[in-house]
């Protein structure tokens, strides 16, 4: 699929970038291009040391900031393909700072979009996006969502060009930075695991099926959808359980911005999401196919009106034992439970 064909992924020095960037030059050998582009120079060094351009010939550098209009374009001469990575996406950081984050979020979103329509070359437009976007309640969910629609509406626009985009969203990476696993695993030497709140759940995915998802929707976007995966969830308490049982586990109350449960899907979305298998997706509400037609065209089927995709109601919850193992085999791999 991504043989003979060039790349370009924002945000590329990340976590989920170097997962992307690692898998694409296993799967496929013969890719043409792989640009990493962002804005860190340090974070591009270590990386290079992992994938140097003398082993993968494939692999470019690029230093740039989706903030940066010019530089975008530069950077996206003769690529097909382009991934959507960057983000600023701490919320604490975006409620501090909020202009900054909608300045990366949504102008640097616009900056892409725009910058792909100028660009012949670009086939396909695949943005990342979260499931704090869906009822947003903290600015960072709420640049996310706005991100969202734009890519969304850029299909309306791009006129006679042979372009699409497309989204992805889900829920949170196991161990990604800053996230309750990796938390927890740090503060079990203390003895100590803080409970926000003894209801709180929220969805889970691994960074390879976050990956993965990504792939599958470069082959499979049609342009316009919100893809969303069907994953599992799990309790706040329960991986507090799994990692420490031992611990006392205090409850200290939720944090701004913060739910009790995440959403990836609203009731208000059920009219015109799709469930495709192994993944739902949400339709533009204006564009060529009604959700009936798309159905009818793509081998799919409508969800039920009211349907909504939540942490807290999801038939899947990962149990302790299962989040033991989760955690050893993406997280912490000599993570041991007494």
């Amino acid at each position: 699929m991504l043989n003979n064909k060039s790349i370009l992924i924002t945000g590329g020095t990340g976590s989920f970038g170097k997962a992307f960037v690692k898998t694409v030059l296993e799967r496929y050998p013969d890719v043409k291009r792989l640009v990493v582009y962002s804005r860190d120079e340090l974070k591009q060094f270590e990386m290079e040391q992992e994938f140097d351009d003398r082993k993968y010939p494939a692999i470019r550098y690029f230093i740039g900031d989706v903030r940066d209009f010019p530089r975008l374009r530069r950077a996206l001469e003769q690529i097909e393909i382009v991934v959507h990575a960057a983000a600023l996406k701490q919320v604490p950081a975006a409620e501090y700072n909020p202009f900054e984050c909608i300045k990366t979020n949504i102008l640097g979103a616009q900056n892409l979009i725009e910058a792909c329509l100028d660009t012949p070359s670009i086939r396909k437009v695949i943005a990342l996006s979260t499931d704090k976007a869906a009822a947003p309640i903290n600015l960072y969910g709420a640049t996310k969502l706005c991100s969202d629609k734009l890519f969304i509406a850029a299909n309306n626009i791009k006129g006679g060009r042979d372009i699409l985009y497309a989204v992805v969203r889900y829920g949170n990476v196991m161990g990604s930075r800053g996230s309750v696993i990796p938390f927890f695993l740090d503060r079990r030497k203390t003895g100590v695991l803080p409970i926000t709140d003894p209801a709180m759940t929220r969805f889970n995915i691994s960074l390879q099926e976050g990956v993965d998802m990504v792939l599958w929707t470069i082959e499979n976007a049609r342009g316009g959808e919100i893809f969303v995966p069907k994953i599992p969830s799990y309790r706040v308490v329960d991986v507090a359980e799994a990692i420490g049982p031992e611990c006392e586990k205090p409850v200290i109350g939720i944090r701004p911005g913060e739910k009790i449960h995440e959403e990836m899907i609203t009731t208000s979305d059920s009219h015109c999401t799709v469930d495709l298998g192994k993944y739902f997706a949400i339709l533009p509400t204006t564009g060529k196919h009604s959700t009936r037609r798309y159905c009818e065209l793509y081998g799919c089927t409508m969800v039920k009106t009211g349907f909504a995709y939540n942490s807290g109601t999801n038939p899947d919850f990962l149990s302790v034992v299962e989040l033991r193992k989760l955690i050893r085999l993406h997280v912490e791999p000599n993570f041991a439970h007494e």
